[in-house]
Formats: structure tokens, C-alpha cells, sequence
């Protein structure tokens, strides 16, 4: 079996992103992995497990780079907050490392299903500024494709069973945020980590907000974002400042990444107003 793999490692493939690990022996991962990332550190594996907690942390141990998460099922501000608390502030921030995905091959959330297209952004700019690293099921995700199976969270015309053929080059406003969110990533080291993550309170339920700082660079950012998807919603957002490297009081100036807008703010209460048709999220990056 480790065979296969370095055939692939020879053929120039440094990713590798292992199905169901989970059914396979602990022991064996632990083996295969040291063993290929001894003469090759550069080779990334990604273990595609959704599982038990323990068992999804215990393959992260064993040697895997990267791991699926709960992010997919995790819809509420609440529940956000809790699960970013506990990848990043307990022991599992120095051993796994979580991949956000809002969907994948097997799985449709309901998210997807009720929201259409304000869903698919909405949950597009969370993973793409929650985690360093996120991916999606392609391209039915740019394209908005949301049929369900119906018995399962599936999708209907699975590309497990049928070949489809894309018309790569169409316009849609999910894959349009989805190529600024690829620059703004690319253009700002404070999205490149997970760990870096503060969240910010807000007054609203429906409004989340999150900060993160890059302390090499200093680049800055205040992500706020409207977990409703039809609706919409404003909040008053407590800044931290001292975190952001503000003066108390002082004036600053942010700059929306995705919209290009700016404003000058002062003090560590600003306003917040956000419409799921326009654009469901703020990605602020505080100018020097």
C-alpha cells in the first residue's frame, strides 16, 4: 500500500487526500505517513473523515496534515463560535488542522438545499475566513446546484454516477466572490492561519464578527458576517482595539475588501448593517 502512494510521489502528486481513513488501522497511517514524509516532508495527506470527534482527532495525530471537519453541519453564530473555540484555544490547535468545506461530493447540507444562492456565498466567505484552508465540491457549487436526492444529503445528478460536461466560462455571482475571496486570501497573511482567530461581540444573534491579525506583517482584519440568509440584519460590534493595535478612541481607517468601500471609525462600538442579496459579509482590513 505504501507503494502506491510513492508511485504517485515519484509522478510528481504531493497531495493526497485519503477516503474514509477512519476504516483503516491507526497504526498503519502512523507507519506510512512517517515513513513517506521522511523522504518527502513536502507531501500533504488530508483525512476525508466524517466521524467521531475522537476518532477524527486521533487520525490527525497519526500523521495527517489536514483534516475534514464539522464546519458543514455547523450553521448558527452559536455553534460557530463554540466549534472555532475548540479547534483553536484547546490541546487540538497544536495537532489538527481543520479544512473547511461547505459541501462535497457526498454531501448537500440542508443549508445549501433551503438557502440557494445567498447560502452558497454566505457559507462560501465563512470557511474561505474562518480556516487557513478550505475547499468545495465543484463546479455544481459556483453554478449554485442544489437538487437534493431526496432520502439523503446528496445530490441528485451525482458525478459519482453520471459525466457531466460544464460550461467552464459562464458567469455566476457565487464564482465571482469566490475569485476575490481567492485574492483577498492571497493578499492577506491574517487569513493564512486558523489559530489567529478572536471573535468579536456583537448585539445581534444573526451577525457574526471575528478579527485576525498577523502579528508578522501586521495585517489586520474585522470579518463580520449575516448568518440569515434572507434576511436582513444589523448589529453594534464591540472592537477590540488593543487586539487590533488601536489607541483608544483614536481614528482608523477600513477598507472593504469585497466591495472596495472605506470609512473612518472611531472607538470600539461601530455599526454594522448587512443584506444577504447585496452582500451578506463585511471583510474590513484595518489601513495603517
Amino acid at each position: 500500500m505504501k507503494s502506491v502512494i510513492e508511485y504517485w510521489v515519484d509522478a510528481g502528486v504531493t497531495i493526497f487526500r485519503i477516503d474514509n481513513p477512519h476504516t483503516k488501522a491507526f497504526r498503519f497511517w502512523e507507519w506510512t505517513i512517517g515513513e513517506i514524509r521522511s523522504k518527502n516532508p513536502e507531501v500533504l495527506f488530508l483525512a476525508e473523515a466524517f466521524t467521531r470527534p475522537r476518532v477524527m482527532e486521533r487520525l490527525a495525530k497519526a500523521g495527517f496534515n489536514q483534516s475534514y471537519t464539522y464546519f458543514t453541519w455547523r450553521n448558527s453564530k452559536k455553534e460557530l463560535e463554540e466549534y472555532l473555540t475548540e479547534l483553536t484555544k484547546t490541546e487540538m490547535r497544536y495537532y489538527f488542522r481543520p479544512n473547511f468545506w461547505p459541501n462535497t461530493p457526498d454531501i448537500l447540507p440542508p443549508a445549501l438545499i433551503t438557502g440557494g444562492e445567498n447560502a452558497h456565498i454566505t457559507r462560501l466567505i465563512l470557511a474561505a475566513t474562518l480556516s487557513s484552508s478550505y475547499g468545495v465540491y465543484g463546479p455544481v457549487y459556483e453554478f449554485g446546484i442544489n437538487t437534493p436526492h431526496g432520502s439523503k444529503e446528496e445530490y441528485v445528478d451525482n458525478e459519482k454516477y453520471e459525466i457531466h460536461h460544464w460550461d467552464w466560462d459562464r458567469y455566476t455571482r457565487i464564482k465571482e466572490i469566490m475569485i476575490r475571496l481567492n485574492k483577498i486570501r492571497k493578499e492577506n497573511p491574517a487569513l493564512q492561519s486558523t489559530w489567529n482567530i478572536e471573535f468579536a461581540e456583537t448585539t445581534s444573534d444573526q451577525i457574526i464578527c471575528y478579527v485576525k491579525v498577523d502579528p508578522v506583517t501586521s495585517n489586520r482584519l474585522i470579518i463580520a458576517v449575516n448568518m440569515d440568509f434572507w434576511n436582513t440584519h444589523s448589529a453594534s460590534v464591540h472592537i477590540p482595539e488593543a487586539l487590533l493595535g488601536l489607541s483608544p478612541g483614536a481614528q482608523y481607517k477600513v477598507h472593504d475588501l469585497l466591495s472596495g468601500d472605506e470609512y473612518i471609525w472611531q472607538g470600539d462600538r461601530q455599526y454594522v448593517e448587512l443584506n444577504p442579496y447585496l452582500m451578506p459579509a463585511h471583510i474590513f482590513r484595518v489601513e495603517p
